[in-house]
């Protein structure tokens, strides 16, 4: 592994280059753990480390104790400065409710010091998070009737002008180990103004569509999460396997590319497969979700679906229909042993496809789906091993080339 880190302005011996060794130093031994892990590991379904609360065990892990040592190396370790410029609301604060709820929420547990990875000492840091909000920046700043969307451009571009003058970290790495997160639509396009916050820049989007240049080597996604009213209590539930009398399920609109396949072939046309563009006011969703066997999560207008947690919550093996979609922690997890994909190719034949399934196979994706739970659930405070530990653990994982930075910039880019 190359280790050299491109430093402007750092000469050897100053403190920004001790700095910069140190941290270099601490990750390179957390990594070469990982490894040790990964390596020792391959014929083991359980990590043999000891955890008061959970030891990751099945096969629903890539690699049980290379994950379990990494998520504990992040918890004894990690730190994230946050960048305290910029005013609420755009900065610093995000909506905790509706489909965008967890870049909010996200915000928030930065902001009031929930997540414990925070530390005020940005030399002590490993990584720095630009606290910006694409859907407060649209909800304040952008006029639906003109629609000018370089409202994104002028704050977010001005935003990162003022840190990097500020600060030294941003051009001592050439952004490569900052980070921002949105769950809007938009969250992408925030990016594309500054050369190195697209290019570099750790990138966590609900929305990790590679055909829109998600970067799965060094960007991370992030389960996209509808919390209607912002209430978190009783999100999980549902009946056991042999009670569950429905075969799929899906309600939902027609956008985008799938839906509507989807609605042409099985809307309203099974007794198994219970397709709705409208669900009848006599059904309850949630409810119809906790019943069905397995629910079916089709992209819409972007590859992301709340679909994918609310099936995951009901106890309800998801069918993943979309295409250029990176699963959300599929850097540890399993997404075949609790899920099923099926083309758009295939959607004709999704209820021989369903039916064919074993039964000892089914049960297996639901004894999956129950234990996934654990990192696609929301907590308040935040939980060990939850949806907000696991996108931080996303940043431990990411491949090497991010934080040791052998993907070095060319030394003649001026521009931020």
């Amino acid at each position: 592994m190359n280790e050299k880190r491109k430093v402007n302005g750092s000469n050897p011996g100053s403190l920004s280059w001790k700095r910069d060794r140190k941290l270099e130093a601490e990750l390179a031994t957390a990594r070469a753990l990982i490894r040790e892990a990964q390596i020792n590991s391959n014929s083991t379904t359980s990590s043999p480390l000891r955890d008061e609360d959970y030891v990751p065990h099945g096969d629903i892990y890539k690699n049980p104790y290379a994950f379990h040592r990494s998520y504990l190396l992040m918890e004894k370790m990690f730190k994230i400065y946050v960048y305290e410029e910029g005013d609420p609301p755009i900065f610093h604060y995000g909506l905790c409710k509706d489909i965008y709820s967890m870049e909010g929420l996200f915000l928030n547990f930065m902001e009031n010091d929930v997540l414990k990875y925070r530390t005020r000492d940005p030399d002590k840091a490993h990584v720095y998070f630009l606290p910006f909000s694409v859907v407060m920046i649209l909800h304040h700043l952008f006029d639906p009737v003109v629609r000018d969307k370089a409202v994104l451009e002028r704050v977010i571009v001005d935003y990162v002008q003022i840190i990097s003058k500020k600060y030294p970290y941003w051009n001592t790495s050439d952004g490569f180990d900052h980070f921002m997160l949105s769950c809007h639509d938009w969250g992408h396009r925030a990016t594309w103004y500054v050369k190195k916050l697209f290019f570099n820049s750790i990138r966590v989007l609900c929305n990790a569509n590679i055909s829109e240049y998600f970067n799965p080597e060094k960007d991370a996604p992030f389960p996209e999460i509808n919390l209607q009213t912002g209430e978190i209590n009783n999100l999980t539930g549902g009946l056991d396997p042999v009670s569950r009398t429905t075969l799929a399920f899906f309600a939902g609109q027609s956008h985008g590319k799938i839906r509507p396949v989807l609605l042409n072939h099985w809307k309203e046309k099974d007794k198994d497969i219970l397709v709705y563009e409208d669900l009848p006011g006599e059904l309850d969703y949630k409810e119809m979700m906790r019943k069905s066997r397995f629910c079916i999560c089709p992209s819409g207008h972007e590859v992301a679906s709340p679909r994918v947690p609310e099936a995951i919550y009901s106890g309800c093996v998801p069918v993943l229909i979309s295409e250029n979609y990176v699963l959300p922690f599929s850097d540890v997890l399993n997404w075949e042993k609790f899920s099923v994909s099926v083309s758009v190719k295939e959607i004709p034949e999704l209820k021989r496809i369903l039916m064919d399934i074993p039964e000892d196979r089914y049960k297996k994706l639901y004894e999956g789906v129950k234990q996934v739970q654990r990192h696609i659930l929301v907590n308040d405070p935040p939980k060990r091993y939850d949806v907000f530990n696991m996108i931080i653990h996303s940043f431990v994982t990411i491949p090497k080339s991010q934080y040791d930075y052998t993907l070095i910039c060319d030394n003649s880019q001026k521009s931020i």
